[in-house]
């Protein structure tokens, strides 16, 4: 058998005690830190106040769902960035809605 299809696969929790740094968050989606700089100036994903430089940047498992959503969105449905962030925010809103349905209902 040729080729070795074996890889290293590490689980890291991802929040508030473990943010992903930009470039990190980049990896996890498959994109560059460019596309996550977009992910910022769309207001798709957020950073802190004070974070001004992509390097000091931090993200939670928000921004990871949010950003791997889009990530799919735009690979899945070749969509454009702000057509996925679209979608991403109507998709929550309708969880949301469920929720708030299914707590009322009771």
């Amino acid at each position: 058998m040729s080729g070795d299809n074996t890889g290293l696969v590490a689980w890291v929790l991802v929040g508030a005690d473990h943010p992903l740094a930009a470039q990190e968050l980049a990896n996890s989606c498959g994109a560059t830190l460019d596309w996550v700089i977009e992910l910022v100036e769309l207001g798709i994903v957020e950073v802190a106040a004070g974070q001004l430089e992509p390097e000091a940047w931090q993200f939670g498992s928000r921004e990871l769902q949010r950003a791997l959503e889009v990530r799919r969105l735009e690979r899945d449905l070749s969509v454009a960035l702000d057509v996925a962030a679209l979608i991403v925010d109507l998709q929550q809103e309708v969880r949301r809605l469920k929720a708030a349905l299914q707590v009322r209902s009771r």
